[in-house]
């Protein structure tokens, strides 16, 4: 067994799954904090939040187009 090449997959794995979760948590915070009444500048906010979905939305597509064989022919 190539004991480096798995620890190389296991080491990415763990690191793009806190990517992907770190940028939803981001998404969400940003998304309350835009919703509270007392902020100057939500519209900032909110733009931030979604800006976070969609880099969490790139990351998971971008993971299941290397997983999946049919696209890396």
């Amino acid at each position: 067994m190539k004991w480096l090449e798995l620890l190389t997959v296991a080491g990415t794995t763990l690191m793009s799954a806190a990517v992907v979760v770190t940028l939803y948590s981001l998404g969400v915070r940003f998304t309350a904090i835009a919703a509270d009444a007392q902020q100057s500048s939500p519209g900032v906010k909110r733009s931030v939040a979604y800006l976070c979905f969609g880099l969490c939305g790139v990351a998971v597509l971008l993971g299941l187009y290397l997983i999946i064989p049919y696209f890396t022919k």
